[in-house]
């Protein structure tokens, strides 16, 4: 019997506009991104320039810190745009898709028949080493290294997240090939972790190769970060890898066809989304399409990722690297006055501050307005009631600010990411970018360690 895992520290939180379950596929965009950004602890090198012809499947550009991992096109075609920011720091490198796809070969192959060495080239030629990550730090791994184990959450809790059964529907073959490929950079275990709360679907059941675990809770019980600190938490000089879902399924798409497929489902969530759906898109694209004639009026936060953790873009914006998500809530750029005193039913509150809680099945339109400036950083005990790890928040993120890196490791620094904070963040009366101070941690651990 597989272990059920129940995490009872969290935050659902009631968000309008969940996608109905239905998968369409849109137009091909005109312009598609590869960003930089979506990586941290980036060097980034350019490989291709503003007027270079590529295939999908050729490097765009190359990390310095691991110069052998490359960084693909998704499309074929011409790069039209090298966008820079604050000292020439590269945000985008964008290509203009051909009508016509062409793709670079990088041959076929079944993992279970190739020696370690052979995958890693492999994946690491074709660029697709970039979906593998590990903890600690978030970094993408290194494919010197050999991990303790590898982690995939198989479901996703955060506000209006994509049912990952339909992400997966019908790629059961793509999905046993990447994990077979997965089954070789380790020694250790594949840990695939699913939702207790509902029947699975069959394309997780029946992977071999991997070890199943069912988690039960609200998020962030979906969250990786989570689910390692409950199977195989991490301590000083540990590394986990970690993957989604349809990433894997690219990578055996990789091994199948020896091309670079950039084919993938995502969500179009929100409450201002008049019509939200599935669609079945290729890394990168321009957003432009989906939410044009498609969203109410006014002025909108356009977000590729979830509300969150997700990055904010315009609304010709490119979807993240990692992101199986475009959500799109009102911007919340007005003033409110006296809004405390009023009952707010209306308003989704964490501590019964509105009368909203009489009303425990309604779900919230809410915008992006910080309700008050950053203020004193105190011990209020909000954050332990929606963080499920064995730390202790407020003193972890202290020690960040002080830049205590012995405090740090004591605290678990090493056992974090941004994400696992985000709630802590969201219910944070003091209004600290908690997230932003986690990063800043992580980033100084990794100078401080190499």
């Amino acid at each position: 019997m597989p272990n059920v895992y129940k995490i009872k520290r969290g935050l659902d939180i009631p968000l309008k506009g969940e996608a109905e379950k239905v998968v369409r596929t849109p137009e091909p965009a005109r312009y598609y991104a590869v960003k930089p950004t979506d990586f941290h602890w980036m060097r980034t090198k350019l490989i291709a320039h503003e007027g270079d012809r590529v295939k999908a499947g050729s490097p765009l550009f190359y990390n310095k810190q691991l110069p052998d991992v490359r960084f693909p096109s998704p499309v074929s075609g011409k790069v039209v745009a090298v966008n820079r920011g604050e000292r020439r720091k590269i945000l985008e490198v964008v290509v203009e898709a051909d009508e016509k796809m062409e793709y670079e070969e990088f041959g076929k192959g079944e993992p279970r028949e190739m020696k370690r060495d052979e995958v890693v080239d492999k994946l690491v030629k074709s660029g697709l080493w970039t979906f593998i990550r590990q903890r600690p730090y978030s970094t993408i791994a290194n494919p010197a290294d050999t991990p303790q184990s590898i982690f995939i959450s198989g479901f996703d809790t955060a506000p209006l997240a994509p049912d990952n059964d339909i992400l997966v529907k019908g790629e059961g073959e793509n999905f046993q090939r990447g994990i077979d490929a997965l089954g070789q950079l380790t020694e250790g275990k594949i840990h695939l972790n699913l939702n207790a709360a509902y029947p699975p679907s069959e394309v997780f059941t029946q992977a071999r190769g991997v070890e199943h675990h069912y988690f039960k809770g609200p998020h962030p019980a979906g969250n990786v970060g989570v689910q390692i600190n409950r199977i195989d938490p991490i301590n000083a000089g540990d590394i986990v890898w970690y993957i989604y879902p349809q990433d894997i399924i690219t990578i055996g798409k990789l091994f199948g066809r020896g091309i670079y497929d950039a084919s993938k489902v995502i969500a179009l969530t929100g409450s201002e989304v008049e019509k939200p759906l599935y669609y079945r898109v290729l890394r990168g694209r321009s957003i432009e399409q989906l939410v044009r004639g498609n969203v109410s009026p006014g002025t909108l936060r356009y977000i590729s990722g979830h509300v969150l953790t997700g990055d904010q873009v315009n609304s010709d914006g490119y979807l993240g690297h990692y992101h199986d998500q475009v959500t799109v809530i009102p911007e919340g750029n007005y003033h409110e006055l006296l809004g405390w005193a009023l009952p707010g039913l209306n308003k989704f509150s964490t501590s019964r501050s509105f009368f909203s809680w009489l009303q425990p099945n309604r779900k919230y339109r809410i915008d992006t307005n910080l309700k008050g400036g950053e203020r004193a950083f105190v011990v209020s005990g909000e954050y332990e009631k929606v963080c499920p790890l064995d730390i202790y928040p407020v003193e972890l993120l202290k020690a960040i600010m002080i830049g205590d890196v012995e405090l740090m490791e004591k605290l678990g620094i090493y056992e974090v990411d941004e994400e696992d904070f985000a709630l802590c963040e969201f219910v944070c009366t003091s209004k600290t970018p908690v997230q932003s101070v986690v990063r800043q941690g992580l980033n100084m651990m990794i100078e401080e360690m190499s």
